[in-house]
């Protein structure tokens, strides 16, 4: 269903930018809902009807169920090949159910979306969750999701790691949320590092500059997938637990191991 870990963001008010952006990225978001003006959602839909691009790379966040611009929102879908929706807002299987047309990502960002994240998952048309830390500390009356250091404070981290958690009890796909500070690509390769090792399969992000940091936190490194090949040719000679430079090695660890070589592309 992905074709990599790099999903970028496009306002569907910029049809110019469509094709610029799937050319940078592994899949691109045509963005209905945040990115466009209330003035501006028609004008959005025909863009988005008037400038196909390839729609195995292409999800439409549209505008939530509970808008006024929804049901113009699925009518414009009809008229396209797009099949894959991310919906904003969901908060329940039903919500997700709206759209049995369709196979959806939703985006948790609510303190009712995070709480239900798992009837979310399980919703037939489901095929992926991710947060949406902005809206969800605005719903919770707050006003910051990061530290001064710009690491993410606990709620967010906390809403981040249920969803994943939710989404992969379903066999859904995880996908971790915007790293909305464009000129860090520091943090944003330390959220992109985090995100790979804990087992996300993709990351949203704004603009293409975080596309190569993305793919590159995503890729494992020399060391680590010759670590998992020599680990699991051992394993091969030990059928329980055994000692391997130094460290302890057991199931779980060997699954980790095949995780680092599946991400790498390489075989054992």
């Amino acid at each position: 269903m992905l074709t990599g870990p790099a999903i970028l963001f496009c306002p569907a008010d910029r049809p110019e930018r469509f094709q610029k952006a799937l050319d940078r990225a592994d899949m691109v978001v045509i963005d209905m809902e945040d990115a466009v003006a209330p003035a501006g959602k028609a004008t959005a839909r025909q863009a988005m009807i008037s400038h196909p691009v390839d729609p195995k790379r292409t999800f439409v966040r549209i505008n939530g169920v509970n808008t006024s611009w929804f049901e113009d929102d699925l009518k414009a879908l009809a008229a396209t090949d797009y099949d894959k929706v991310m919906l904003p807002k969901a908060e329940t299987r039903a919500d997700v159910e709206r759209l049995l047309a369709f196979s959806v990502v939703a985006i948790c960002e609510s303190p009712r979306g995070v709480y239900n994240a798992g009837e979310i998952a399980s919703a037939p048309n489901t095929i992926g969750l991710t947060a949406g830390v902005e809206d969800l500390i605005a719903a919770l009356g707050g006003f910051s999701t990061q530290w001064p250091d710009k690491r993410y404070r606990d709620v967010p981290r906390y809403a981040r790691s249920s969803v994943m958690i939710a989404a992969q009890a379903f066999g859904k796909l995880s996908i971790d949320t915007v790293y909305l500070d464009i000129d860090d690509l520091d943090g944003q390769r330390r959220e992109a590092v985090d995100a790979a090792a804990c087992g996300f399969a993709a990351s949203l992000c704004i603009h293409p500059s975080q596309v190569p940091v993305i793919r590159q936190a995503y890729r494992p490194a020399d060391v680590e997938v010759e670590w998992a090949t020599a680990v699991l040719a051992e394993a091969r000679a030990h059928p329980g637990v055994f000692n391997f430079r130094g460290k302890m090695i057991d199931s779980p660890v060997l699954r980790q191991a095949g995780s680092i070589i599946a991400r790498s592309g390489a075989r054992t």
